[in-house]
C-alpha cells in the first residue's frame, strides 16, 4: 500500500480540500438537519429532547401540509408537461438549418438569463387577481387587463389566488423561463440523429408520423429523461420564484413544503422546518438517484 502512495498520494492531497469542505458543510448539516428534526424545538428555545419520527407524522397528518404536499404534485405536473411540450415544438421548429435559427434560438434562450426574482417581479404584475374595472377603484392590471381589452374578459381569472388550482399559475412563469432550456437539450438531440437513419427510414417506406414515433422519439428518449429529472428537481424545490410573485410567503393557496419550511422557520419552529427540510431532500433523491443508477449503469455498457 504504502509503495504506491506517490501515484495516489498527489491525487488524494489535491482533492482533500474538497471532500473535508463537502463532507462537512454538506453531509455534516444534513445530519445536523436531520437531528434538529427529531427534537421538540419548535420555539427559540433551545431543547434536545429526542422525539423520533413525531415530527414526522404530525406533519403527514395536519391538513396544511397535504395541502402543500398537493400543491407540489400539481405544480411538478404542470412545470413538467409545460416545458416539455413547448420544448420540444420550439425545438422541432428549428430542427432544420435555416435562416434566422439563432436568432429565434436566442429569443427561446434569453429567459434563462433572467433570474426567478427578477421575472417574479414582473410576472407579479402580470398575474394581477383584479378583474373588473370599478368606478373610482384600482384598474385592472396585467393579463386580465389585456384579455379585457381584446374582448376576451370572460377568460379573466385569480390565477395564483385561487385557493385550489393558483399554485398552477406560478408554474406559468416558470415555463416561459425554462422551456427554452429543454428546448436546447431537444435539439442537441435532434441533431444527434444521423440523416442516414431518417433516410434509410424513408427508402423502407416509412411515413413521417411513423418515422417520428419508430426512429426519431426512440432516439429522444435519453433527452426525454434528463429534461424531466432536471425539471422535476427543480420543481421540488421551487421557492424563489414563489416569493417574489407572492407577498406573502404563508398565503395558503401557493403554499408548497419549500414556502412552508421557510414561514416554519422564521416562525422559530426549527424542529418542523427541519423535517420538511429532510422530506424534500428525501423527494429530490427519489427523483435523481434513480437518474443518476440509470446513467451509470448505461455508461458501463
Amino acid at each position: 500500500m504504502f509503495k504506491n502512495v506517490k501515484t495516489w498520494g498527489p491525487a488524494l492531497l489535491l482533492v482533500s480540500p474538497t471532500i473535508i469542505l463537502v463532507g462537512i458543510f454538506v453531509y455534516g448539516l444534513i445530519a445536523v438537519n436531520i437531528q434538529m428534526s427529531m427534537t421538540d424545538q419548535h420555539t427559540a428555545r433551545p431543547s434536545d429532547e429526542f422525539v423520533g419520527l413525531d415530527n414526522y407524522f404530525r406533519l403527514f397528518a395536519d391538513a396544511d401540509f397535504q395541502h402543500a404536499l398537493r400543491n407540489l404534485v400539481l405544480l411538478t405536473v404542470v412545470f413538467l408537461a409545460g416545458t416539455l411540450i413547448f420544448g420540444f415544438l420550439w425545438a422541432w421548429v428549428l430542427e432544420r438549418p435555416d435562416r434566422g435559427e439563432g436568432f429565434f434560438r436566442s429569443i427561446y434562450l434569453f429567459p434563462m438569463a433572467v433570474s426567478f426574482i427578477a421575472s417574479g417581479v414582473v410576472w407579479r404584475w402580470l398575474l394581477s387577481s383584479l378583474q373588473t374595472d370599478q368606478q373610482g377603484g384600482e384598474r385592472t392590471t396585467g393579463l386580465n387587463r389585456l384579455l379585457d381589452s381584446v374582448g376576451l374578459g370572460f377568460l379573466q381569472n385569480s390565477w395564483w389566488s385561487d385557493p385550489n388550482w393558483g399554485i398552477a399559475a406560478i408554474a406559468v412563469p416558470a415555463i416561459w423561463q425554462l422551456a427554452g432550456y429543454v428546448m436546447a437539450l431537444f435539439l442537441a438531440g435532434f441533431r444527434g440523429i444521423p440523416d442516414e437513419l431518417r433516410e434509410a427510414a424513408r427508402i423502407d417506406g416509412c411515413s413521417e408520423w411513423q418515422l417520428y414515433r419508430h426512429v426519431i422519439f426512440p432516439q429522444l428518449s435519453p433527452v426525454m429523461l434528463s429534461a424531466v429529472i432536471i425539471i422535476g428537481h427543480m420543481s421540488l424545490k421551487l421557492f424563489d420564484l414563489i416569493r417574489a410573485i407572492v407577498p406573502d410567503a404563508n398565503t395558503y393557496a401557493v403554499q408548497v413544503p419549500a414556502t412552508q419550511m421557510w414561514v416554519k422557520y422564521i416562525g422559530s419552529d426549527y424542529a418542523d422546518s427541519a423535517a420538511i427540510g429532510t422530506i424534500l431532500l428525501v423527494l429530490v433523491a427519489l427523483v435523481v438517484v434513480p437518474y443518476l443508477v440509470y446513467t451509470s449503469r448505461q455508461e458501463k455498457r
